[in-house]
């Protein structure tokens, strides 16, 4: 192999040139340091000095936090340095040290959260063999194999890197070493080197993050033996984990699964993954685990006690020095050294928590002892009575959907009714997407989207339709508790994506008409999946926002849901707990999508109306027109309906009307738009007109 000759160090660009924008992200990343190297040490400390976390599960917490803070010291402090000098150089060493320094603990860590799934699945599936089979033995040769796959994995890329012939630019356009920039700058073929890459770090990814999602699926598909009790703490201890798997697996197989290429997202990914996400795992550990805010609590008021012993001691012992040795500054330095992340979290956030959560069953006592028990007046104070404890208060295994209708004279009319709806959603989006595939004039940026429009109308629709339909025809029309929650997290995925997804299409239009001379180079392929992408992230972050509060109820005071499917308005409204901060929750989020995209849309057609009435072929303003009519149409009917049932604050509205209104947008919208974007489009006419052609004549 040529020899390296040129290049003795590497230029960092790092994340921006703005000196403004220099200065403010060194304070942000300065203090995510901070909170990342407190958070994980704390951890650390806390399972190593804690008797009560012996557990198998803390032992590997225990070793995550050390890998997160030797990961993060990898990489942050060097661009910390970066942002506030002008000379951003790295040496080659130094360079080839913190790509095999990264990867090491990177993928240790991969493969240390494939072994908390196995004692997480061991736990709940076999939970009285779980000390036996996660024996002292097993655990200490689980980590090894985790720092042993970590340690080869390191080894391929520092042994391709070292090879690769450096000759003249010495720029990396990152603020890290990582194989993709390094390998842009190599003056030499690079394709194997790529694909290696490829399979040693995208391949694996996704084939750990496969093999997760099977591991969860046979926890889920275990807990149905469970008591609705245990149901709730297993989802509860796992649910930490299933958080930083998605924060940690989605931004790397973005990265990595995909051809050798450097695009400019990859700098922000790479921040959430090197960054962001080993400073989240301590919070999210912390405050999802009762255990571990009690030991933290514990060991936090030992050292306290032990800073007021040392304070008597200094007292009796030496009298006279006692103000000069005690003086404020050793006070305030014993006080921070006590009083760090960990006690915050685990000793003051559950006692304001409490109290804000005591302060309206109190309000909700005073105003019971001072007005009449009439039945508006239990109506109003129905959340603090739930709270306060009701006798009809219960957990619940499984809920009964109440429908539209108990009239039996329409369910047969409306089986039929439903029946054709579905009939025809299924076949017009799926074979919108069988069309978009075989049509060469139909593979074009807009195509594109519209085939992920219709796949994301054609699950949500099979998520609440066949189950509506079966609850019609029957008088069991129960749903169970976790069948309720997949239902809820899979609607709400697939909803949200549909959100983000019609912006993309608006941005689509704008670049087409505005731009189409660069509508081809603009709407590159890479940006197509980086926008799909990031419209199905953005769905699975807010669904699970949703989902990880609705587990969190305990207790329920009844189990009958006046809907025909689970919804989180009409679960939140049978909930005995004090449930203010879910709904105002859904109602922010909800808002703020709606608010986003929206703005995104009228901005986007604002400036395709500017374009179209500046052309001067009245043709070219009739096609344009009606090019975009048809997505407009899509766009006002779903985000009409949305607006109107979840983007307004709890008011009295009739369930019936926001019943009827849920059919239209889950049940006639998915219906709809492969209707609207067939009819009222030529290309998909002539592309449907020769392929049947092609078809019969064949």
């Amino acid at each position: 192999m040529e020899q390296r000759t040129n290049v003795t160090e590497f230029v960092l660009l790092g994340l921006t040139q703005s000196l403004q924008g220099q200065k403010i992200l060194f304070v942000v990343f300065l203090f995510i340091y901070i909170v990342t190297m407190v958070g994980n040490l704390v951890i650390v400390v806390t399972v190593m000095v804690s008797p009560t976390l012996g557990a198998p599960m803390y032992f590997f917490l225990g070793y995550l936090s050390f890998m997160d803070a030797v990961y993060s010291t990898t990489v942050t402090p060097n661009m910390i340095i970066d942002l506030v000098h002008e000379k951003k150089t790295i040496s080659f060493e130094a360079c080839m040290s913190q790509l095999f320094i990264g990867h090491l603990f990177g993928g240790a860590e991969i493969l240390l959260l494939v072994v908390m799934a196995y004692d997480r699945y061991v736990a709940i599936c076999k939970p009285l063999h779980y000390l036996t089979i996660m024996n002292q033995r097993v655990c200490i040769l689980l980590l090894l194999l985790a720092w042993l796959g970590g340690f080869l994995h390191a080894v391929v890329h520092l042994f391709f890197a070292l090879n690769l012939p450096f000759c003249g630019p010495n720029v990396i356009d990152h603020f890290i070493c990582d194989m993709y920039p390094l390998l842009k700058l190599a003056c030499t073929d690079t394709f194997f080197i790529g694909l290696t890459v490829v399979a040693n770090d995208g391949v694996i990814c996704v084939a750990i993050f496969v093999l997760l999602l099977v591991s969860y699926g046979v926890i889920l598909h275990s807990l149905k033996n469970l008591s609705q009790e245990g149901k709730r703490k297993a989802l509860s201890t796992c649910g930490s984990h299933i958080t930083v798997v998605v924060l940690f697996f989605v931004p790397c197989i973005f990265m990595y699964v995909r051809p050798p290429s450097t695009l400019p997202i990859d700098k922000s990914l790479t921040v959430v993954y090197t960054i962001i996400t080993p400073m989240l795992n301590p919070l999210i550990y912390t405050l999802r685990n009762g255990e571990m805010k009690s030991a933290m609590k514990k060991l936090w008021k030992i050292f306290i006690l032990t800073g007021m012993a040392y304070d008597r001691y200094v007292a009796i012992c030496r009298p006279l020095q006692y103000a000069v040795i005690m003086n404020k500054q050793k006070c305030n330095t014993i006080i921070i050294a006590c009083c760090t992340g960990g006690f915050i979290h685990s000793a003051v956030c559950p006692k304001v928590q409490s109290y804000i959560m005591i302060l309206p069953v109190r309000k909700n006592r005073e105003q019971h002892s001072m007005i009449s028990t009439s039945e508006n007046t239990l109506n109003e104070l129905d959340t603090g009575l739930k709270y306060m404890g009701k006798e009809n208060c219960s957990t619940v295994t499984e809920f009964v959907l109440v429908g539209l209708t108990d009239a039996l004279e329409l369910r047969v009319l409306l089986f039929m009714l439903f029946l054709l709806i579905y009939g025809v959603t299924f076949l017009g989006n799926l074979g919108m997407i069988a069309l978009i595939q075989v049509s060469s004039r139909l593979h074009t940026p807009m195509y594109f989207f519209l085939s992920h429009l219709s796949f994301v109308d054609f699950c949500y629709s099979t998520v609440i339709i066949p189950k509506m339909l079966y609850n019609i025809l029957n008088e069991d029309k129960t749903i169970s508790f976790l069948g309720c929650m997949a239902q809820f997290y899979l609607f709400c995925t697939c909803v949200v994506t549909e959100v983000f997804l019609l912006a993309v299409m608006a941005y689509d239009r704008f670049v087409a008409i505005c731009n189409p001379l660069l509508y081809m180079v603009s709407m590159s392929q890479n940006l197509r999946v980086v926008l799909v992408s990031g419209c199905y992230l953005c769905a699975t972050v807010c669904s699970l926002i949703h989902l990880c509060l609705a587990l969190e109820i305990p207790s329920y005071r009844a189990h009958e849901i006046n809907h025909f499917f689970c919804d989180l308005p009409p679960l939140l409204s049978l909930a005995c707990s004090d449930v203010t901060m879910n709904e105002l929750l859904l109602y922010v989020v909800a808002t703020f999508n709606e608010v986003i995209t929206i703005v995104i849309i009228l901005t986007s057609y604002l400036f395709i109306v500017i374009t179209i009435l500046r052309m001067r072929s009245a043709e070219g303003r009739r096609k344009a027109f009606s090019t975009c009519a048809s997505h407009l149409t899509a766009i006002v009917v779903f985000h009409g309906t949305i607006l109107f049932i979840y983007c307004r604050p709890d008011s009295g509205n009739s369930v019936d009307t926001d019943k009827v209104t849920s059919v239209f947008y889950t049940v006639v919208i998915p219906m709809l738009n492969p209707l609207i974007y067939s009819l009222r489009n030529k290309d998909v006419k002539e592309a449907l007109r020769k392929v049947v052609g092609s078809k019969i004549f064949s």
